[in-house]
């Protein structure tokens, strides 16, 4: 059988976990937020809920972890990234955390969506 070239980390439309894991996120201003540190998937969907920004700290320490509504996120080439419309105060006040992971539940769900003014449909 012919070596097809499967494509394992990227297409036009498809991108590997492991290649969004670490992609910088920015402001509207060009400002840099934070990394994707990891997304969030339905496991009967398959469809991305959140990605989980990687913000603050030093070299991953200290940092705190920021779902985003994954609808948030616009990758843009040129800047290398993903961009969102929300700038760093209102960052800081959003719902995050350190070390114990939230359960990503409904009632979660609709504080992280209802925050960014969105509803939140699991």
């Amino acid at each position: 059988m012919a070596d097809i070239g499967i494509a394992t980390d990227e297409t036009s439309t498809l991108i590997a976990s492991n290649k969004v894991e670490g992609t910088s996120v920015y402001n509207r201003e060009g400002e840099k937020l934070g990394s994707i540190y990891n997304f969030m998937v339905d496991k009967v969907s398959g469809e991305v809920e959140y990605a989980v920004l990687q913000f603050g700290g030093f070299l991953g320490l200290g940092s705190d972890y920021y779902p985003l509504p994954w609808e948030m996120l616009t990758y843009e080439p040129q800047q290398g990234g993903y961009v969102v419309d929300i700038d760093k105060e209102t960052l800081r006040d959003a719902p995050h955390y350190a070390n114990d992971e939230p359960a990503y539940d409904r009632a979660y769900g609709e504080q992280v969506y209802g925050y960014y003014g969105l509803t939140y449909f699991p």
